[in-house]
């Protein structure tokens, strides 16, 4: 894997993230704020293993069925008068964005915060048709000002101080540098209301579809979904094929669950549920309404058996808050719009297996991740199939797997191990392993007696 491009990029920004001592503070004290509230809201659950349980096999099930229930959700969606439109890839689903900007002469558009929305890039290809698409999450708007992506799944803007904000909305706005987090969300608020009322169209992503009732589901906590649904005439939901659940009587499960694991509350602030277009007695909403449902390779993750269970993902960020490789070297240094352990399960099959499989070998394999999945997925055994996958498929450099081959010969025989002496051993580790053991750690030393000389040693001097 060295000579792969994607891989040196990635340890090379790991180094540069991991030795930061600004960036390691950061991080670590938002997500510090973040597992005490996680415990508060957990209280919520009377058995938390079993509803994470019961949300994991629900998950499953529709895996197991998703054409179905994508069958049955484009039927009563599209019955309430929403239009249903299916993209296979990245190329497809900006296509029918501006296709549907074109036909309703939109030049200017509201995004709620959408994962989906970054995968496919969809505002460098909104800028590239001059058209105006305004992030309006808080802290989307501050990614967006900064020109970078999401630092995080639930929180982009995990890796900026409060005074990284100020000074950034100093630079651009020329607001007070004495500017509080009230000041500067007052300020963002009064900006984004004049685009909220001259928007043409609302993008969202979705939390949810429910299959039973063709509905689109949408949680957030800052009421710009609300904003960007209601007020613009067009609502475009771009949303992935694995976000079904079967029915609207899941939803007291799954939203709690989201709810606890991504922000630690009991429920979010504002939890819509969208069932197509305005209807002719009702008062707001959007005129027109249309369902992007996308692929981009998600086909790949689902005919695999079991890198699959993946796609239960509710996209809570539990397992990156918890992950101690993505503590120390960050989001953006995974180079892919899912990072952490979920991202690293999921991207070699998103982008490219050869070029993005590194990920699943930067990992502890500790376990955390799959101990907080609020529904079951066991993170940290995908990464170990995948890893398996990389050396099936002879991705692991030729010098790796003939290092692994050799220590593998010696290691399944004790008379091979004891029949070099220890400085023989240090030679030999240190000729090939030197190099990759980093340059800041010291490899260990074999010790001139093993421990099994030691211990026929100890019970002859008895």
């Amino acid at each position: 894997m060295s000579k792969n491009p994607t891989l040196t990029e990635f340890l090379k920004n790991s180094e540069k993230i991991a030795f930061n001592r600004q960036h390691r503070k950061i991080i670590n004290y938002n997500i510090s704020k973040y597992n005490e509230e996680v415990v508060k809201g957990k209280k919520q659950f009377k058995n938390l293993a079993i509803a994470k349980k019961k949300a994991a096999v629900i998950k499953y099930r529709v895996l197991s069925e998703l054409e179905r229930y994508l069958a049955e959700f484009e039927k009563n969606f599209e019955e309430k008068g929403g239009v249903v439109l299916w993209a296979l890839d990245e190329r497809d689903a900006v296509k029918e964005v501006l296709s549907i900007a074109k036909k309703h002469r939109a030049k200017k558009v509201v995004k709620s915060k959408s994962m989906v929305t970054e995968e496919i890039e969809l505002n460098k290809h909104l800028e590239k048709n001059k058209i105006e698409s305004v992030e309006t999450d808080l802290g989307e708007f501050i990614v967006q000002l900064a020109g970078q992506t999401p630092y995080h799944i639930v929180t982009p803007a995990m890796h900026f101080s409060k005074d990284d904000v100020v000074k950034q909305f100093h630079e651009k706005f020329n607001i007070s540098e004495n500017s509080s987090p009230e000041d500067i969300t007052l300020f963002v608020r009064h900006l984004l209301r004049e685009k909220f009322q001259k928007a043409d169209i609302g993008i969202t992503g979705a939390n949810f579809l429910i299959a039973d009732t063709g509905s689109v589901v949408l949680t957030e906590n800052e009421g710009n979904g609300i904003l960007s649904i209601s007020l613009p005439r067009v609502h475009i939901v771009i949303t992935g094929i694995e976000k079904i659940i079967p029915s609207i009587n899941d939803l007291n499960l799954f939203l709690p669950l989201l709810s606890t694991y991504a922000t630690g509350q009991r429920l979010s602030s504002y939890n819509s549920i969208i069932s197509g277009p305005r209807k002719d007695n009702e008062d707001d909403g959007p005129e027109f309404m249309y369902v992007i449902l996308i692929d981009n390779k998600r086909s790949n993750l689902l005919s695999q058996t079991e890198q699959r269970r993946a796609l239960s993902c509710i996209r809570c960020g539990a397992c990156l808050n918890a992950c101690p490789v993505y503590k120390n070297i960050g989001g953006h240094t995974y180079n892919t719009p899912y990072s952490g352990p979920i991202g690293a399960v999921i991207a070699p099959y998103m982008i490219d297996f050869e070029n993005y499989i590194h990920l699943s070998f930067a990992s502890t394999l500790c376990g955390k991740c799959t101990e907080v999945c609020p529904v079951n997925i066991n993170l940290h055994e995908l990464l170990l199939h995948n890893r398996n996958k990389a050396v099936q498929q002879n991705i692991p450099s030729f010098y790796e797997r003939s290092s692994i081959r050799m220590m593998k010969h010696y290691m399944l025989k004790r008379h091979r191990l004891d029949g070099a002496s220890a400085s023989l051993k240090n030679r030999m580790l240190n000729y090939f392993f030197k190099k990759s053991w980093g340059k800041r750690r010291k490899l260990p030393k074999v010790q001139q007696k093993s421990f099994k000389q030691l211990w026929i040693e100890q019970r002859n001097n008895k």
